[in-house]
């Protein structure tokens, strides 16, 4: 095992392969930056000979100022029917212009007879051919084994004769590929001994998928025997089940091996990389990722929060801060009074282990959990239940009665919206107040909205930004019981509340109402801002 490993980011290439991902060329110069910012070595581009995104993006790339990233364009070998300088792909590699040049070859003797329907003995040749051509026009050239363990289980000497085609071509960097994710932990020690035996001075590296759950497991254990190059992308992302998660593997690399493959102030940056991308990508940040997830250091049961209190590695198995994540605890039915007590010194409410307030607190959360409420992401009504048992809570307003009508327009061509009418009191005056909406909840909100931004003119700054309904005990059918949870702004911060009902306007109802009792207690310094 050796102190320093090279990372090698797919990201751009082999991670928009993943169903879910498409990038714009601006998008893809963006990562660029965020994957050079953290400290990478290689950032894997794209294919220029195969779409004209790429093609773009290799061009504007080159005036990005990167400070530790090299830029690699990715191709394949040559056609087996054309010299490798005719050959349009081995022509876009170079045209490309990247200091590094990474192509893959064929090692799998099914895939020479069957895919390429060629001799074994031609795919050496072309495997040597463009390796020998493209080194010459790259500062660095790294040649990728594909299917390498499936082809050494199947004809070992074959595989074998491919990477000897490789170093003899002049790659500077053999990289051993598990393309379809099927290898197992013990062949792959066995395997890679054996290519080091063979190949003694030969820099090795690792590309692994996770079709088998076990990329991040099988490339850390790869290093363990050598392999000084690694290969994956941020998340994980990639073709069918994913390639080898690097938001894992660099922190277990970096915390668990002692490897020094990026430095301590990069590490820091990895939850917020992993995160930025994924909202390029325009995907949902998975909370349950190790590491960087919001869920990797997140407490919920009563015997965790209280052993974690007097000391985290109890529970943890790293410091959360080391790669930019933090600690959680969250309020639930599973809660004690410890978890009671942490997120309250979080927010500033002093408590402890004998306070009547947390511990009525407590038990109205468990019943009301029992009833659907949900309180580990509704952080502003948890806060303002504390306050309530505490005695805090501000009576800015009382809703006397509220209407919904929702009618149906004879043109069926167009929706009618929804009315609410409301009539709230305000200390000794009272507003009725009437609105429209796209629903009955958008026109609830309005009107509540309306009736008293005549008493608290600064709920003109509130604004709901998500909102989920969840069915809860659906064997009930439409007698079911419904969940709703709000996510409001005012710009300057964002809370979450929720709220449960019989129906979705009696739930929305509450979490509404709880949004807009928070926003006027913070306004009023009352509460934490978040």
């Amino acid at each position: 095992m050796h102190d320093q490993v090279k990372i090698f980011d797919t990201t751009l290439r082999d991670g928009t392969q993943s169903e879910d991902v498409s990038l714009l060329v601006e998008d893809k110069l963006t990562i660029t930056e965020i994957l050079d910012d953290l400290g990478v070595h290689y950032i894997e581009g794209g294919w220029p000979g195969s779409n004209p995104k790429d093609e773009d993006y290799f061009r504007q790339a080159k005036s990005l100022h990167l400070k530790n990233a090299k830029i690699s364009s990715f191709g394949s070998t040559r056609r087996a029917k054309l010299k490798v300088e005719d050959d349009p792909n081995i022509i876009q590699l170079v045209e490309s212009q990247t200091p590094v040049i990474t192509i893959f070859g064929k090692s799998w003797d099914l895939h020479v007879k069957d895919a390429l329907k060629i001799s074994l003995s031609e795919n050496l040749e072309i495997i040597y051919d463009s390796v020998q051509y493209l080194k010459k026009h790259c500062d660095e050239f790294i040649y990728d084994a594909e299917h390498f363990f499936d082809g050494f289980k199947n004809d070992p000497e074959y595989a074998l004769k491919t990477l000897q085609s490789a170093v003899e071509g002049g790659a500077d960097v053999i990289v051993l590929a598990d393309t379809n994710g099927g290898i197992m932990p013990w062949e792959i020690e066995e395997i890679i001994e054996k290519v080091k035996l063979k190949f003694p001075n030969a820099v090795l590296g690792i590309h692994q998928h996770n079709d088998s759950e076990l990329g991040v497991a099988n490339t850390i254990l790869a290093v363990n025997h050598g392999i000084v190059h690694v290969q994956g992308t941020i998340n994980g992302y990639g073709e069918r089940c994913g390639n080898a998660n690097l938001c894992s593997i660099i922190p277990n690399l970096k915390l668990k091996m002692g490897i020094d493959c990026i430095s301590d102030e990069n590490l820091k940056k990895l939850t917020i990389v992993s995160k930025k991308i994924d909202e390029i990508l325009n995907l949902h940040h998975n909370k349950h990722l190790p590491f960087v997830g919001e869920s990797a250091f997140a407490h919920k049961g009563g015997v965790h929060v209280s052993a974690i209190l007097k000391n985290s590695k109890t529970y943890e198995h790293i410091v959360p801060e080391l790669v930019g994540n933090s600690q959680r605890v969250l309020v639930s039915d599973l809660s004690g009074i410890s978890n009671i007590i942490y997120k309250a010194q979080n927010i500033g409410i002093p408590i402890d282990k004998d306070s009547k307030a947390g511990k009525n607190a407590l038990a109205e959360i468990k019943k009301l959990e029992n009833e659907g409420y949900y309180f580990e992401t509704a952080d502003a009504s948890f806060e303002l239940l504390l306050r309530k048992h505490r005695g805090e809570i501000r009576d800015y307003f009382e809703v006397l009665s509220y209407t919904v009508i929702d009618r149906e327009r004879c043109d069926k061509s167009q929706r009618s919206p929804v009315e609410a009418t409301v009539i709230v009191k305000v200390k000794d005056k009272i507003e009725h107040t009437a609105s429209l909406g796209n629903g009955p909840v958008n026109a609830l909100d309005n009107a509540i909205r309306k009736a008293l931004i005549v008493f608290y003119p600064n709920l003109a700054e509130l604004a709901l930004i998500d909102y989920k309904v969840r069915i809860l005990k659906s064997v009930q059918g439409t007698g079911a019981s419904v969940r709703v949870l709000i996510q409001s702004t005012d710009k300057k911060d964002r809370w979450e509340t929720v709220g449960v009902g019989e129906d979705v306007i009696e739930a929305s109802k509450k979490a509404l109402f709880d949004s807009i009792i928070y926003k006027l207690m913070k306004d009023d310094g009352l509460v934490s801002k978040r």
